[in-house]
């Protein structure tokens, strides 16, 4: 679906959630990283190719798709003690914002929902990509996305004391976000 305004021409695209993946990198017992994905994202990019700054952009993932690698970890990762995933079933961004920070990279800021906690975080984006037509007949785009958050701000308080003195799990969490969208 394309919409014309006075700004311009807006796309809506749908992403793709074969071709989508979220995941993180935190910090384990200090000496090393655990990265895990989720799977089953679903979401909307309103773009706004000639003016990116007047685009758009919302996702939800659902956190029972948590992957690491490890049953048990991804149990306790689903548990009451991290994500909750009984009384919080998925995460959610919506874009305030975006601004063009260099040719094919912007930041987008918008609100981030996870535990039940809502925070003002910005990704770094690189793309959107020019639309490709796939071999299906339908348009193509694609981005990635990084950013950094502390997991304490949104309840994410679990941690266990080393015998060094050092914590089990570390605060700060890397994610990225590699989406592909398929035009409406």
């Amino acid at each position: 679906m394309t919409q014309t305004s006075a700004a311009g021409t807006v796309a809506t695209w749908n992403i793709d959630p074969a071709h989508t993946t979220a995941e993180f990198k935190v910090r384990h017992m200090m000496i090393a990283n655990v990265k895990g994905k989720f799977s089953g994202i679903s979401g909307t990019l309103h773009l706004d190719a000639a003016g990116p700054e007047r685009s758009s952009v919302e996702a939800r993932i659902p956190v029972a798709t948590i992957s690491t690698g490890d049953g048990q970890r991804d149990a306790h990762l689903k548990s009451a003690d991290f994500f909750d995933v009984e009384k919080f079933p998925e995460f959610a961004f919506q874009s305030t914002g975006v601004k063009r920070t260099a040719p094919g990279e912007l930041a987008v800021t918008g609100d981030l929902t996870m535990h039940g906690v809502t925070k003002t975080v910005t990704f770094a984006v690189e793309g959107p990509t020019e639309p490709i037509k796939d071999p299906w007949g339908n348009q193509r785009v694609a981005l990635s996305a990084t950013a950094k958050i502390n997991r304490k701000d949104f309840g994410l308080t679990w941690n266990a004391t080393l015998e060094t003195g050092g914590l089990l799990v570390g605060e700060e969490v890397a994610i990225t976000i590699d989406a592909e969208f398929v035009k409406a």
